[in-house]
């Protein structure tokens, strides 16, 4: 039985969400899961829930959180109890296969790489963001915030990660690899975009070129790759547009909608529209290079998100994904001498 760890108290909602979420997890997807947090109030929100003794969770104390305000430099250095770094403590004593937060983004990547150490191959970390498309299949981001600055060698390493995991875990056969740019010629984009073409046109990969904003929801690329500043850009844009769209049509469903059959098939539109832009479906954005399955998910998770969460972190640990980028990019490195 895979084990992940849960970052109990580092969501808007922990440990509530947590702790929903993982005996979710426990018992529809047939995981072990460990609560990390303050024992108590863990315990206490445990406790509210029925029939939970049978199911497969531990609790594992830890005395300090980190907070939102905290910074990674010293959340790490100064909460050395947090329930963040023991969480990714069991994960490097082999305890855990993976661990999930929904804590401090900067925090979590911090004490991830530091604690668990990166895989072979792997300069940094990237972190991977998931969308819905026109076409129905998710698309996969990357990089949307760990590396503001990148090269174009990280970028190649980058595409690699992120290929495998649209591939093993989004199910996407020979997923087609983009650059984000400013125009699908070559020739348009920044010195890093022009350096990183080549790179990419040398590894093992379904390179379709150059791909623009707008390719990204259209469902024609399954896996875009840009430095992290842009990734993160593009992440923020598109969850304040789908809250903005969200919230009009709602507006014009309430205000507009007359009689009740009419308003009932609207309102069941409504749902399946909401639903496929939902981040919770997704469960979290992986950090991909780190040993271990790492799962960030989104400060305001809820039970549902923890849950899918835990589910991509088994997902992710029971495909091998890290053996997986391992392999790959050393082939990457001995086509390059070749």
């Amino acid at each position: 039985m895979l084990t992940i760890a849960v970052d109990a108290m580092g969501g808007d909602h922990a440990p509530k969400a947590e702790v929903e979420g993982a005996i979710r997890a426990a018992r529809d997807l047939g995981v072990k899961v460990i609560l990390v947090g303050q024992q108590d109030v863990v315990r206490r929100e445990l406790e509210v829930q029925d029939g939970t003794g049978s199911l497969p969770i531990e609790i594992v104390h830890a005395s300090e959180r980190v907070t939102m305000e905290d910074g990674a430099a010293k959340a790490f250095r100064l909460k050395r109890d947090s329930s963040l770094r023991i969480a990714s403590r069991l994960v490097r004593d082999g305890v855990a296969q993976g661990f999930v937060s929904a804590g401090n983004t900067g925090a979590v990547m911090a004490t991830a790489k530091i604690v668990q150490g990166v895989v072979p191959g792997v300069e940094r970390p990237a972190l991977v963001g998931i969308l819905p498309t026109a076409e129905g299949t998710p698309v996969v981001l990357v990089d949307v915030g760990a590396n503001v600055d990148c090269t174009p060698r990280m970028l190649g390493q980058f595409a690699v990660m992120a290929e495998i995991y649209s591939r093993n875990i989004l199910h996407r056969p020979n997923p087609r690899v983009g650059l984000l740019s400013i125009g699908e010629e070559e020739h348009k984009g920044n010195e890093l975009t022009h350096a990183a073409t080549p790179v990419f046109k040398s590894l093992n990969l379904n390179f379709v070129g150059n791909v623009e904003g707008s390719d990204i929801y259209a469902g024609n690329v399954d896996v875009v790759v840009c430095d992290g500043f842009v990734g993160n850009v593009a992440l923020k844009v598109s969850e304040g547009l789908g809250d903005m769209v969200k919230h009009f049509l709602g507006e014009a469903l309430e205000s507009s909608i007359s009689g009740k059959i009419g308003y009932a098939i609207a309102k069941t539109a409504f749902a399946t529209f909401k639903k496929r832009l939902d981040y919770s479906e997704y469960g979290g954005a992986p950090l991909l290079g780190v040993r271990g399955a790492c799962i960030i998910c989104h400060g305001r998770s809820n039970a549902n998100a923890i849950k899918n969460a835990i589910r991509v972190a088994a997902e992710f640990s029971g495909g091998k994904i890290n053996q997986r980028i391992e392999d790959e990019l050393r082939g990457a490195v001995r086509k390059a001498g070749d």
